[in-house]
């Protein structure tokens, strides 16, 4: 009789051939995305022809195609890494490492967690500085320092520590204590956690990076507050955040959650769009909501996470997810920290392949928005608006149509701009 094929070699093989396909495709995607705006870089599209330069054009090309290149280089070293710490041994190593110098339990694994963070964020330190201080300041973005960026990092690592550390405590003693159902405790602490922190966030993190002013300008707060009340919104407040501290990318949002929301103009936006346009931007913003994306994705997200802590209940307790994937568990119990991470590095290997599902989810929401923007403000201005921050933030109006629909979660402007200005009764959703 043959021998049954074992279950670990059959994950390393399933990684294995996983990796390399996905890497595969994503190399292919990119060489296709910078082939292509390099091939259209010496004409503005014939619809954008009367209001880009060729200038601005060619700028979003070579941004586009630098961004491109670091990216392959970004793909490799991922991929390099990946398989570092899985097939090759590393988080075996590092365990091993950690128990050498501790003994089994919850302080041991918090080690493991946080000596895995720190690691990581050591190897990408090279690519995130050159990203921010070579490629970022060649095109003019860049307007952060390197005090205000180390400054950053510390602010980030010491919020991680106060916030990631005590519910990592949490859901690791929640794996341990709770019995066979702790994947639903778990993931129920998670889930408070992350609506908890969408009510806090704007008020007690954010400002410890970005300053937030009460919007003054008193004729556009008039405009923005009757928009927002003609369309059955409220919110916290409007506040301008200097966003030109650190980039001249421009942008507007919303935050927090329930009675916490606020909205948020970059000082950048303001500063480039005239008030007709900033009331449609606004208007897009609001069509996200009256359409009840936001309650979808949070609804999404719930499900996905459900379902995610539910297989890793599953495979906590084999011993060929640990060995198939480079890692000798611990024979004495606690691997709870070491199937959260492998967990993490071993999923997006696969979910990868489902990436063209939520970008085309997220493109369809889009086009939403825009269709309601245009129904309470005007199509030409909503339009005028997005041109100027697709010219702003030098990003490209030809891009590869196959990369367009495996990652952007935003129709490109070919598309998009086209549908605001049509004859067809605004609000129509496409």
């Amino acid at each position: 009789m043959t021998e049954p094929f074992p279950p670990s070699l059959l994950l390393t093989l399933c990684f294995a051939v996983a990796l390399v396909l996905g890497l595969g495709l994503q190399f292919w995607l990119a060489t296709r995305q910078i082939r292509h705006v390099a091939q259209h870089r010496g004409s503005v599209p014939s619809i954008f022809a009367s209001t880009i330069s060729l200038t601005a054009h060619q700028k979003a090309a070579d941004y586009t195609i630098a961004k491109g290149r670091l990216g392959l280089l970004e793909l490799a070293l991922g991929a390099a890494v990946l398989l570092g710490w899985t097939l090759l041994g590393g988080l075996h190593a590092l365990n091993q490492a950690v128990l050498a110098w501790q003994a089994p339990g919850l302080l041991a694994q918090l080690s493991l967690l946080l000596g895995f963070i720190a690691l990581g964020t050591v190897i990408d330190l090279p690519l995130t500085l050159y990203q921010t201080f070579v490629l970022e300041e060649r095109f003019g973005f860049n307007k952060t320092t390197f005090k205000l960026w180390l400054l950053d990092g510390i602010k980030s690592a010491v919020v991680g520590a106060l916030v990631g550390l005590p519910i990592a405590a949490l859901i690791l003693w929640v794996m341990g204590a709770t019995g066979p159902l702790w994947w639903f405790w778990a993931w129920a602490v998670w889930m408070g956690f992350n609506l908890l922190l969408l009510m806090v966030y704007p008020s007690f993190i954010a400002p410890l990076f970005n300053k937030f002013q009460p919007l003054e300008d008193e004729t556009l707060k008039a405009r923005v507050t009757a928009l927002m009340q003609r369309c059955g919104f409220s919110a916290k407040g409007l506040f301008v955040m200097d966003g030109s501290k650190r980039s001249a990318h421009a942008n507007a949002y919303f935050t927090g959650f329930g009675a916490a929301k606020r909205v948020v103009f970059y000082d950048t936006l303001l500063a480039k769009l005239s008030p007709d346009e900033v009331d449609a931007v606004l208007a897009h913003e609001l069509g996200h909501f009256k359409h009840k994306h936001i309650i979808q994705r949070i609804v999404m997200m719930f499900a996905i996470s459900l379902l995610g802590f539910a297989l890793l209940g599953y495979l906590s307790d084999q011993t060929w997810f640990f060995t198939g994937l480079g890692v000798q568990p611990n024979m004495a119990g606690g691997n709870d920290a070491l199937a959260l991470i492998l967990f993490m590095l071993a999923v997006p290997v696969f979910s990868f392949f489902l990436s063209p599902l939520s970008a085309q989810l997220s493109r369809k929401h889009e086009f939403q928005a825009d269709a309601y923007a245009v129904a309470q403000t005007s199509g030409e201005h909503l339009a005028a608006a997005l041109l100027k921050l697709y010219e702003d933030n030098a990003s490209t109006l030809t891009p590869d149509p196959l990369f367009v629909k495996f990652y952007y979660s935003h129709p490109p402007a070919t598309e998009r701009l086209p549908r605001m200005t049509a004859t067809t009764p605004a609000g129509t959703t496409p």
